[in-house]
């Protein structure tokens, strides 16, 4: 395969290069959105979001996007979270509990299986999954998945895995506080990197994926 027959491929992305606009739904925090590409998150592509413990994943970040989502298509997917997600803080942030499927499955493999035909399925408006570290073939997959399906994808891993190189379009390492996150951008595809951005939490009804 020659070098201009690779760079003509989809899934190859050059580091110095700006991509063009693309779909984004805004994620309701005002200095996230100024520091991402087109002031939102990228649809249609894969977000890795890595934290110290997945048990504890900052859900409250994605609420309003999901919010805005749901009437587009109302299906959304959550595969494998680490408990059962708090069901009335998910109702008082908008999204209807009956259009969030909810997916368990037996081993690693199936995770991705699930995410992949989730996100190419174009039924999904959003899917969340939690992983264990990914493979560069997996998140290609993965982010070819959400380019086909136009969804939002969502990968929540332990941080460890910041040092392995991925396909997915936003790579974000978040440190919890007690009012917030701080959010290290450690890809971003269109956009600079940034680091030590503080995101507060709202006073809002929020939800965690630790049922109370």
């Amino acid at each position: 395969m020659s070098l201009e027959s690779c760079l003509q491929r989809r899934d190859i992305w050059r580091g110095s290069k700006i991509s063009a606009p693309g779909r984004t739904i805004a994620t309701g925090f005002t200095v996230l959105d100024q520091h991402l590409p087109d002031g939102g998150w990228p649809v249609g592509t894969l977000t890795e979001i890595l934290v110290e413990d997945a048990t504890y994943s900052p859900l409250w970040l994605l609420l309003p996007a999901l919010a805005a989502l749901a009437p587009q298509r109302p299906w959304q997917a959550w595969i494998t979270p680490p408990a059962i997600p708090y069901a009335p803080g998910l109702h008082q942030n908008g999204l209807d509990l009956s259009k969030i499927l909810l997916i368990r499955t037996a081993g690693h493999t199936d995770v991705l299986w699930s995410a992949e035909q989730s996100l190419r399925s174009r039924a999904c408006s959003a899917v969340l999954f939690w992983s264990g570290k990914l493979q560069r073939t997996a998140t290609r997959r993965l982010q070819l998945a959400a380019e086909h399906g136009q969804t939002l994808g969502i990968c929540f891993q332990n941080h460890h895995g910041a040092d392995s190189h991925s396909m997915a379009a936003l790579r974000l390492h978040c440190r919890l506080t007690a009012n917030g996150v701080y959010i290290d951008i450690i890809k971003c595809r269109g956009g600079p990197l940034r680091q030590g951005l503080l995101v507060q939490r709202r006073t809002a009804p929020t939800v965690s994926v630790v049922s109370t």
